[in-house]
């Protein structure tokens, strides 16, 4: 460890003497995670990668995560089976950055819209469909200043996709391969005068590779947009998705019927404005979703005689406006108000009659419950010398059980050439107790406190003229007031008792070589004091790119070691390398015949503890874009 903090040391002093030419900006600088608006990473002392859309789509994925992990250190998500996640006990894609986001602690955004399960508050990773996806921001750390609680972690924000020029642009995409699984996705833009709009559809289906690992999928968006005025702008969306699991259980004990139905869709109109100076934003949302889950059973138990169910939902409205108070400066204040809750219950099979599983705060059953956040911040960032950006900021978030909870962020950007920049940052993250863990089953404890954290992180970046960039990041993280599960006088109870330190090193960079041949990579290092489920010591990843005419060969390689795949007194790690490859041939203009395979090796491992991962998978297609 001690190299590679002198590596980085060496990397800092050869960058301040470096003088390149500086390039003009370009979509992958600029990013509205971090900010709200748009604005160049350069000047922000956060950590962020993006994947953008060239790179979601050139191996054909019918999911973003697959490849946001590949691309993005630090951030890793358990996975399954050939296709599919799902939700409830023996669920996957459970996603950590840093190694933090066990449940509710990392955000998923869409379009900076929140997306989680109301009641249980973790991410539903089957939603995230490429076919929507324009690019994705990752948020490296804290980013509670701007979103609240379960950013603690970080932030995924999937931005969707857009339509920029005049026309109509169709996109398809079919394929199919190992284990019965096929994939159908249709992406229809057109933009007319004032008038855009988006209108995407996807139908996937697997066997599985295992008995009893059947998934199918069907999901539709649509992104509907009007200028209003030069500077002004209104914009609607919907977006369902319905997918049926099945999960075979652990191979020590193989589970019968255990099947989940579940409905997730989210819906949003907005009113934006940008006159150049000051932008800005107010938006109301609605998240909701309904499950419809039979946990199973094993070979020697007998059936259940009921189904668990839930309804749960999140509404809210947001409001912001960035604005430019004097030269060099960015000023951004914003409200945010959220109403979020459900209903749970059993329902039994043959009369249907409910037993609700939510309590108040006195231990009685109730039919529905809820809770309300609501909060108001500030980002302060001002140029005090082309050499020199100060960002500082302060949010107010007030839950209707919990309290309230304040939340800072300061850093630096040093530009110590013009393609060079050293950054220094300090946050806070959070997290409020989610409805399952105060409200839900026996643990359930309603005087739980916040999760909390501290970030501290230095990080280095360079431009490499035209032709690529690498980077380099050191964190340190404490946190306290972890969420558990303990028994108390024989009784498990949820409570504050966590207590954590990760630090570790964070490195990627990419490299045209010349007009045919590109490399990209990154590297992460995790060092916990308490070892967590889901999350890796070590990840690589090296990419390939070669193009030549009408010919393209994408291949990547990833070697994952120390993945914490059960902790405890039965602590098991895994050690593993995958290879992916995609040769893809353009037929004509408007379509294209691919072959993809993933895991080449055919390495043996898991990523969810007694959950096997296929061995090597092969997928063929077209895709026809006119």
């Amino acid at each position: 460890m001690n190299k590679l903090f002198l590596s980085m040391a060496i990397a800092m002093t050869v960058a301040i003497g470096t003088n390149a030419k500086e390039k003009e900006d370009t979509l992958q600088n600029v990013v509205v995670t971090g900010t709200k608006s748009a604005t160049d990473v350069r000047h922000l002392p956060l950590t962020v990668t993006v994947v953008g859309n060239e790179r979601l789509n050139e191996q054909f994925r019918g999911s973003v995560l697959p490849t946001v992990m590949e691309q993005t250190p630090g951030l890793f998500t358990t996975s399954r089976g050939v296709m599919g996640y799902g939700v409830s006990t023996g669920a996957a894609g459970s996603m950590k950055i840093r190694g933090i986001g066990s449940g509710a602690e990392l955000l998923v955004l869409i379009d900076g819209q929140p997306q989680y399960a109301g009641l249980m508050g973790h991410p539903i990773p089957d939603a995230y469909q490429t076919m929507m996806a324009e690019k994705v921001e990752v948020l490296r750390g804290p980013a509670s200043l701007l979103y609240g609680s379960n950013a603690m972690a970080g932030v995924v924000n999937i931005v969707t996709r857009q339509m920029n020029e005049e026309g109509v642009k169709t996109d398809l995409q079919l394929q199919g391969g190992s284990y019965g699984t096929w994939q159908f996705d249709a992406v229809n833009r057109l933009k007319t005068g004032k008038f855009t709009s988006v209108v995407g559809a996807q139908y996937q289906r697997t066997d599985g590779h295992r008995t009893n690992s059947e998934f199918e999928q069907m999901g539709g968006y649509v992104k509907l947009g009007y200028d209003l005025t030069t500077n002004w702008q209104a914009l609607g969306d919907l977006n369902v998705t319905h997918f049926n699991a099945s999960n075979p259980g652990p191979v020590s004990a193989p589970l019968l019927d255990n099947d989940s139905k579940i409905t997730r869709g989210l819906a949003s109109v907005s009113l934006n404005n940008d006159y150049g100076w000051t932008s800005g934003s107010l938006r109301a949302y609605l998240d909701w979703g309904h499950h419809n889950i039979d946990d199973g059973y094993t070979a020697d138990a007998t059936p259940r005689t009921y189904l668990y169910k839930h309804n749960d939902y999140i509404g809210g409205l947001a409001w912001w406006q960035s604005a430019q108070l004097f030269e060099g400066n960015r000023t951004t204040v914003g409200v945010d108000w959220q109403h979020f809750g459900g209903s749970a219950w059993n329902a039994d099979k043959t009369t249907g009659d409910k037993t609700y599983l939510t309590k108040d705060k006195d231990g009685n059953v109730v039919e529905k419950q809820h809770a309300d956040e609501v909060a108001g911040y500030i980002d302060f960032r001002q140029d005090i010398a082309s050499w020199l950006t100060v960002d500082a900021g302060l949010r107010l978030d007030h839950h209707s059980v919990v309290g309230t909870e304040l939340v800072p962020q300061g850093g630096v950007s040093f530009h110590v050439s013009r393609d060079a920049d050293v950054k220094a940052l300090v946050s806070k993250g959070f997290r409020n107790p989610i409805i399952r863990e105060m409200y839900m089953f026996p643990p359930a404890t309603t005087d739980l406190k916040p999760e909390r954290m501290m970030n501290y992180e230095l990080s280095f970046s360079q431009r490499i003229a035209d032709r690529g960039h690498v980077s380099a990041n050191i964190f340190y993280i404490k946190g306290d007031n972890l969420i558990s599960t303990t028994r108390i006088d024989g009784r498990p109870r949820n409570v504050n008792t966590g207590e954590f330190k990760n630090w570790g090193v964070e490195l990627e960079g990419d490299l045209r070589i010349n007009s045919h041949w590109s490399l990209n990579g990154n590297y992460s290092y995790l060092r916990m004091d308490t070892p967590i489920e889901g999350a890796p010591e070590g990840k690589l990843y090296v990419g390939a790119n070669y193009h030549s005419g009408a010919w393209s060969v994408v291949a990547g390689l990833q070697n994952v070691s120390g993945l914490y795949i059960a902790t405890g007194e039965n602590e098991t790690k895994e050690n593993y390398t995958l290879l992916n490859a995609t040769v893809s041939y353009r037929l004509v203009p408007a379509a294209t015949l691919f072959v993809k395979g993933e895991n080449l090796l055919a390495e043996r491992y898991e990523t969810y503890a007694g959950f096997p991962m296929p061995k090597a998978t092969v997928m063929g297609g077209v895709k026809v874009c006119f």
